[in-house]
């Protein structure tokens, strides 16, 4: 009879191949997952780009071409003319009044009237003292087109009023219908362009325009204004000057890096100083015919960024997942296999006994005790086999129980990073101490270290008390106490962040029947999020509140920040669960104080405050004796030995 296959094993040289490409798979699934997620995002990055300037580039040109006529409509005036047929010499008042009453009605900047050698004789900022009446313009490049009996446009800043503006021009003729007429005048109207550009600073990213010499006279960014694109040559940089578009500006670079060129026509940059330089961005360009400019925008490749870092998570994550499924099938095959392996040999051994014990029955009645003895062996043989047995399933539980560690110990892990936090900063603010030898304020601070570590030790216990069979024994524990220590940890945050604490119980003791480390680890965790939330509140209030019946004890935790999103309220405790921003937490902490609160008998709840805030309410029951739990817990042997 052939007997049953013998357990699939590993050999070494596979063992050590396995060790060598499980990691390197991970490297591989990764990096490509990273990358594909960081094309596809830059991809949707460019599209919202390309619609973005598109519709930027329209308002602009819109913005402009709306006053295009006006120059035209004001030349045509008759009041004008007649300024211009007597020479300037009659009163220019009423034509000022005049151009300053259009200026107001059609919104523009100003509007002004020079004669035929571009001297202004008329403005709508008359009563100013930068008015351009007596000022000659002829070296403006729209005077001269319009003195040639052209329409004329041009971009640059006021010789008086150093402000960029838009001009518009126009000729004004007397008579237009003889064939060698000649324009009297121009009419000049200006634009500005600080309402666009303000408007432009409401969107997820900078617009830049630039002329053709690639000069930054408009931006979301104040500072990028009348910058270079490009870093300009001393002779590029005098031919600006003689032109005086720019006045005399300095147009220093902008700072702007290109470090990576795409094949669909965008690049990604960086600065290389400024407010700016700490991100990259992802840049395009479109040019503006109509107006012979052209238009930049720049996003922000931070969504991009925290997509490669999150398709990164997933793919590891997922990789870990089917490679942890594949070991426990294989040691699920294994263990599958040895069973029948073992009942098999069992089922070989009864027909071995069988048959002896028939054949000395048959042949020798004289040997029954001995086949008796045999028999009695065999039976204690499965007796042993079925207390090993019972011993494997227990060690089973005992290895289910442990697999669990990885959850607690994720928890804790998140925990240990606000002490490890706090201590830093202890011993930083100790070593600035010692350095100006004040040694009792570094004495208070390594206190404080020595403090911190004790509670992690504390905290890194639960591990092990988890892991044993038998769990450990709840006592009366001050609440007032656990909120202090809270408290102490974000002592250098709270400061920092301006947070006022409002504590909100009686000067009587409260006790509760709890633990005392895992009743810190909760509100640790409460307070963090609470300081979290707060970030980016004006004048942040953290409230702390404790109300005690004669069984119950509440414990509240209340901030003013933004508050839960109602649709989230019913999922908050749920692993991994978080309305964070990628790379901010995985989601356990809510869901792990909520177990931890129901493991003491009590109740964590989630609810929005009025007007803005989130509230957490802890429950637990009261304990009014705590001499006697304190005698209690001396008498228990140390959960730390």
């Amino acid at each position: 009879m052939k007997g049953p296959h013998r357990p699939p094993r590993i050999s070494r040289p596979l063992r050590r191949l396995l060790l060598l490409l499980i990691p390197l798979g991970l490297v591989i699934i990764v990096w490509q997952a990273s990358q594909t997620a960081r094309e596809q995002a830059l991809q949707n990055m460019v599209r919202e780009a390309e619609n973005e300037l598109r519709l930027s580039a329209s308002g602009l040109e819109g913005h402009l071409t709306r006053h295009d006529y006006l120059p035209q409509l004001l030349a045509s005036r008759e009041m004008v003319r007649r300024f211009l047929a007597n020479n300037g010499n009659q009163n220019p008042m009423p034509l000022n009044l005049l151009l300053d009453q259009f200026r107001a009605i059609a919104d523009v900047s100003d509007v002004y009237l020079l004669d035929r050698v571009g001297t202004t004789l008329a403005a709508s900022n008359w009563h100013l003292d930068n008015t351009f009446i007596g000022h000659n313009y002829a070296f403006r490049s729209y005077y001269q087109d319009a003195i040639e009996g052209q329409r004329g446009r041009f971009f640059g800043l006021g010789t008086q009023s150093q402000e960029r503006g838009y001009y518009f021009s126009a000729p004004v003729w007397l008579d237009d219908t003889a064939p060698d007429a000649q324009p009297y005048g121009v009419m000049v109207i200006k634009v500005l362009l600080d309402a666009v550009e303000e408007s432009w600073t409401e969107q997820d990213a900078e617009l830049l325009v630039t002329d053709a010499d690639n000069i930054i006279f408009m931006a979301s960014r104040p500072e990028l204004q009348m910058t270079a694109l490009y870093p300009l040559s001393r002779e590029e940089h005098q031919a600006l000057l003689g032109t005086r578009r720019y006045a005399d500006e300095p147009l220093p670079p902008s700072g702007i890096e290109v470090f990576e060129y795409r094949d669909d026509g965008s690049r990604l940059v960086r600065f290389a100083d400024g407010p700016l330089a700490e991100g990259s961005y992802l840049g395009l360009t479109r040019h503006m015919d109509e107006l012979g400019w052209d238009m930049h925008i720049l996003k922000p490749l931070d969504s991009v960024n925290n997509a490669q870092w999150l398709a990164a998570l997933l793919a590891g994550g997922l990789y870990g997942v089917v490679v942890l499924a594949g070991g426990v099938g294989w040691q699920r095959l294994r263990l599958r296999r040895e069973r029948e392996l073992f009942a098999e040999r069992e089922r070989r051994t009864l027909a071995r006994a069988r048959d002896e014990l028939e054949r000395n029955v048959e042949h020798r009645t004289r040997d029954l005790v001995e086949t008796n003895r045999l028999l009695s062996d065999e039976i204690e043989v499965r007796r042993r086999a079925e207390e090993s047995l019972r011993q494997t399933q227990d060690e089973l539980i005992q290895a289910a129980k442990l697999a669990v560690l990885g959850q607690l110990a994720a928890g804790i892990n998140h925990e240990l990073n606000q002490p490890l936090a706090a201590i830093r900063a202890y011993a930083e603010n100790a070593r600035s101490f010692l350095a100006r030898s004040r040694q009792d304020a570094a004495d208070a601070n390594l206190a404080q270290v020595v403090e911190l570590t004790e509670r992690m030790a504390e905290i890194s216990a639960q591990l092990r008390q988890f892991s044993r069979k038998s769990g450990g024994t709840l006592t009366a524990v001050s609440v007032q106490a656990c909120i202090d220590y809270a408290l102490r940890l974000y002592q250098a945050r709270l400061r920092s962040s301006n947070v006022e604490v409002i504590r909100r119980w009686t000067d009587e003791e409260v006790w509760v029947h709890a633990d005392l480390v895992r009743l810190e680890q909760v509100l640790v965790n409460l307070i963090g999020n609470a300081l979290q939330a707060m970030a980016d509140t004006p004048n942040p209030q953290l409230t702390l509140a404790i109300d005690a019946d004669d069984r119950h004890v509440r414990i509240s935790v209340a901030d003013t920040g933004p508050g839960i999103p109602e649709q989230h309220l019913s999922r908050i405790f749920e692993p991994f669960f978080t309305t964070k921003i990628p790379g901010s937490g995985l989601g356990l902490g809510l869901s792990i104080s909520s177990r931890i609160i129901d493991d003491l008998g009590g109740r964590l709840d989630a609810a929005n405050l009025t007007g803005a805030g989130a509230l957490f309410t802890i429950t637990l029951t009261r304990d009014g004796d705590p001499e006697r739990s304190r005698l209690a817990q001396t008498q228990e042997p140390s959960s730390h030995a």
